[in-house]
């Protein structure tokens, strides 16, 4: 029997011991990028860090002798369908695996459904729709392959009721995305596509087409995830100053890439530039909108390689027409292709056909990734990138999934109302999550904190969070193990203090809050809620009440709660908290009026899933 490697080895232990990738990382003392490269067979690892994983193994009672070197399920061939045309380094992964059977997206003579009877594996870009009708080809599917990093051409949902896991391959195209945006900054700059123009139209007209220089001036970033980082660091060479606003990236992060971390109307009021890097929720769509525009600098060029849902376009084509904007440089749309467009025929608009990942190099290194992510699977059951797969059995997942659920809401609700500027996250369990496997729990926590950064979700947020340098700390209250009272608190350390919520399930399925900010308060966790922070005096709850009516917002829930009153602050004024349920979604410019409140000292509009 042919010996395991060293970096088959890890991939067992790490599935055995149920760590992330980070937290072996953590346990050897090595950076994650180091024990990726290890996994996959790429570099020599240290002497100090073999015998640190043999002393992990030994401690942990960790056994190799039923493994076999490159195969775990043995007499196991598998199937592999590529949908879709690979490179050939793509398919040498695959290829190299003795036994397996692997068809390409030119060898699938009777359609793909036919080739997926008897498949294992599928593997896809962008253009092939893997859905619920597919699927029903693929008794056998175990695993679904995204070659990037969108996954809205395939039915998660769907693949979860089947068992099927999903998995992508997020940040592998964010070079070529980040060079792409800088390159769209300079053709703003120096009016490149109009120069171009003139010259093969046989005319040469240099006065009006003087540019200006990127030294000097202001560059926006509005989201510092992967993408975020690296035009910061391009930028950098070019002398700009650069200002960013992120609520999930630490300060020291920020610092490190020569990034000054402001809040988003700051930046929106510097930037000469500005470049969107976000991924789409309910907070960022449309964040670029006729009064957002009309508080930038006059003249600011805008570039947007994220999602075309986050600019309102009528607004901005106002803002190209006006001036107000001098010119603006999009890859991506709300509608694609665009067949018809208000950006067309604009002279200071560069329009490109979503081609920011669009390199040889990013789609080679995607292709590579997800072929080297479905393998692992396949052999050791290694889940990386995964955007459906909960780590607990099915029994315990039903019993676990309203507390799941819980998480992400309360995650959801104090990254919206709760302070921003994230530098630690501090989960503390109560009741029954004492006694229960809360890896999920934690990270549907910390999903929802961040779920206006790039590609969290359940799976990897934990990854995500230490990637962004944000410490995690969990805690079991003992004096609640074993107690009737479920409850979790979510607690955030800010450069600005602290934000503390908790919250629970009533009736089985319902999440309800029970305390925000040291105030007890008891609301649902669902829906749009109005939440407004004020001093306790007469009138407030009626103005409340009366500004929402006035604009036409129906109340559906009005939870009140105040600070506990004590002998030693008699008479003095003390802090009060409402949690307004509205029947609609609405917009942020219903807080407005409330602002008039002299006693209100905070409105903030949270949007949460509504309630099942």
């Amino acid at each position: 029997m042919a010996e395991l490697t060293f970096g088959e080895k890890l991939l067992i232990a790490r599935k055995q011991l149920d760590l992330y990738q980070y937290e072996m990382a953590e346990r050897l003392g090595v950076h994650p990028n180091s024990l990726t490269k290890y996994e996959r067979g790429e570099g020599k690892p240290h002497a100090a860090v073999v015998r640190m994983f043999e002393l992990l193994c030994e401690q942990q009672g960790i056994r190799f002798d039923e493994y076999k070197s490159g195969e775990k399920n043995q007499g196991a061939a598998m199937k592999i369908v590529l949908a879709e045309k690979v490179s050939p380094a793509t398919l040498a992964v695959f290829a190299a695996e003795p036994g397996w059977d692997v068809k390409t997206h030119d060898q699938l003579p009777e359609g793909l459904p036919a080739a997926l009877v008897d498949a294992d594996a599928l593997v896809v870009r962008s253009a092939v729709q893997v859905d619920d009708a597919l699927m029903e080809h693929a008794p056998k599917l175990r695993v679904i392959g995204r070659a990037g990093v969108g996954v809205d051409n395939i039915d998660a949902e769907a693949a979860t009721r089947r068992g099927i896991v999903v998995m992508n391959t997020p940040g592998a195209n964010a070079v070529a995305v980040a060079e792409l945006t800088i390159c769209l900054m300079i053709a703003l700059a120096r009016k490149v596509p109009a120069a171009n123009a003139t010259m093969h139209a046989g005319r040469w007209e240099k006065k009006s087409l003087q540019g200006a220089e990127l030294r000097g001036k202001t560059l926006g970033i509005l989201g510092l995830g992967r993408v975020g980082l690296e035009v910061a660091r391009r930028a950098r060479g070019f002398g700009m100053e650069i200002v960013g606003s992120d609520p999930f990236v630490p300060a020291a992060v920020a610092r490190e890439n020569g990034i000054a971390l402001v809040p988003v109307e700051e930046m929106f009021a510097r930037a000469d530039y500005l470049t969107l890097h976000v991924g789409l929720t309910p907070q960022t769509q449309g964040i670029i909108n006729a009064k957002t525009l009309a508080a930038m600098k006059k003249g600011v060029r805008i570039i947007n390689c994220a999602r075309g849902e986050l600019v309102d376009e009528a607004a901005l084509v106002a803002a190209l027409k006006s001036g107000q904007v001098a010119g603006a440089a999009l890859d991506v749309f709300s509608v694609e292709p665009p067949k018809e467009s208000p950006y067309f025929g604009l002279d200071n608009v560069i329009l490109t056909p979503h081609i920011a990942g669009s390199t040889a190099e990013a789609q080679e290194a995607v292709g590579v990734q997800i072929a080297q992510q479905v393998r692992e699977y396949l052999k050791l059951g290694v889940v990386q990138n995964a955007v459906n797969l909960p780590s607990l059995s099915h029994e315990e997942y039903v019993k676990m999934a309203p507390y799941i659920d819980l998480a992400g809401r309360l995650g959801s609700f104090l990254a919206q109302a709760g302070k921003s500027g994230i530098e630690a996250i501090h989960l503390i369990y109560g009741g029954a999550l004492c006694e229960a496997r809360t890896e999920l729990v934690r990270n549907a926590a910390i999903a929802g904190l961040l779920q206006g950064s790039e590609n969290v979700n359940r799976i990897n947020a934990a990854a995500v969070a230490a990637e962004r340098g944000i410490r995690v700390h969990e805690e079991k209250e003992e004096s609640h193990r074993g107690g009737t009272a479920t409850v979790l608190t979510v607690v955030l350390l800010t450069a600005s203090g602290e934000s503390r919520a908790s919250a629970t399930v009533i009736h089985g399925e319902q999440p309800r809050l029970l305390a925000f900010d040291e105030i007890d308060v008891e609301a649902p966790l669902e829906g749009t809620l109005v939440v407004c922070r004020n001093l306790d005096v007469p009138g407030v709850i009626g103005r409340i009440g009366t500004i929402l009516g006035q604009q036409g917002v129906n109340i559906a829930n009005f939870a009140l709660g105040r600070e506990r009153r004590a002998p030693s602050i008699a008479g003095k004024l003390v802090k009060a908290l409402a949690v307004v349920q509205v029947d609609e979604p609405v917009s942020e410019s219903v807080l407005e009026p409330l602002k008039a409140i002299e006693a209100l000292l905070e409105a903030r509009l949270v949007k949460l899933p509504d309630g099942k």
